[in-house]
């Protein structure tokens, strides 16, 4: 038996006569957590529109809970939402943001009073009921938004970008508070992003799209260890990639020997693949920057530009002198076109 709790079938989307999603086929499990994740304009918040039935598909289905949804308005399908602009009220305390969607419901006072508690309690502002959202951080709205959603009991929670008015710290605090909050409650989130990294630390699953449809789908350590093509290898920090003719490497610069042996017509190499200050490759330093606990380089190669990584410790190659380099094959990752 199936355990299918969202379904996307040969789902097509379309703004006017651009089609934004064409043919997308989906399976989402319950309790799942899974981000759709890809750059500006490949169809990831499109289809988490069409989710929440804010959009009506040209083409497809959707169900939820084995329930054809497709046509069923969005107050109707246990759809809950937490926007990127979190859309609290002003003039309410936090308490009544939270109760706003159970008064509306007309449910007792009692019941109203419980679920409200409870949710604030779930994502821990119990002692901040009183404060409205101009008295809270940034931190503290999302966490807001997040429990006006909950207490809705959703079947399915979709988050648009939620943590990208966040600062890096807050950031890494609301990541934390996601994947706590879901596995306590169970709900099936889908999360859209552009942030390959909020993606990688949350995620059960990660749908990578593409020009509305899934470049690659699987776990976050297939898609960061194994990204099958190009355009997934380069979205995932791959940053150096490059074809594989006769075992030479071959760009759009040049072409270089290198002897490997390869089924696979491209390679590719994350910048702390590629070993610095030794090997049969020179270029010189066009850039060099100190990230902590490695030093960041953009290198001018026969190859074209190659970024590489160094190990802190190494002395640092001043900008315009030549760096040597290899791009070892055993750290390279195998791509298709």
């Amino acid at each position: 038996m199936s355990d299918t709790f969202v379904q996307l079938s040969d789902l097509t989307l379309a703004y006017g006569k651009s089609v934004a999603v064409p043919s997308l086929n989906l399976s989402i499990r319950k309790g799942e957590l899974i981000a759709l994740l890809g750059p500006s304009g490949c169809g990831k918040t499109t289809t988490m529109r069409a989710i929440a039935g804010l959009l009506v598909p040209d083409r497809g289905r959707i169900s939820i809970d084995g329930r054809d949804v497709t046509r069923v308005p969005a107050n109707k399908r246990g759809i809950g939402l937490v926007f990127q602009s979190y859309a609290l009220f002003p003039h309410l305390n936090a308490f009544e943001n939270v109760a706003f969607g159970l008064r509306l419901q007309k449910l007792p006072q009692a019941q109203i009073d419980s679920r409200t508690r409870a949710g604030l309690a779930t994502v821990g502002l119990a002692a901040f009921e009183g404060r409205k959202p101009a008295e809270m951080s940034g931190g503290q709205q999302q966490r807001l938004a997040l429990a006006r959603s909950l207490v809705m009991q959703p079947k399915v929670l979709l988050l648009d970008e939620p943590l990208s008015n966040l600062d890096a710290r807050l950031r890494l605090e609301m990541r934390t508070e996601l994947q706590r909050v879901q596995k306590e409650t169970g709900v099936t989130m889908v999360f859209v992003t552009h942030d390959q990294a909020e993606a990688l630390a949350l995620a059960d699953r990660i749908v990578l799209m593409k020009d509305g449809r899934i470049e690659q789908l699987g776990t976050p350590a297939e898609l960061y260890a194994r990204p099958r093509t190009a355009f997934a290898a380069d979205f995932m920090g791959f940053e150096n990639i490059l074809r594989v003719e006769g075992g030479d490497l071959v760009s759009d610069a040049g072409r270089v020997r290198a002897g490997f042996r390869s089924d696979s017509p491209l390679l590719a190499w994350r910048p702390g693949g590629v070993q610095v200050g030794t090997g049969p490759h020179t270029g010189r330093v066009l850039a060099s920057s100190f990230a902590g606990g490695h030093r960041e380089y953009v290198i001018d190669s026969a190859l074209g530009q190659i970024k590489a990584d160094a190990a802190i410790d190494l002395p640092e190659v001043p900008l315009g002198n030549t760096l040597q380099f290899d791009l070892p094959q055993h750290t390279a990752c195998e791509l298709v076109e």
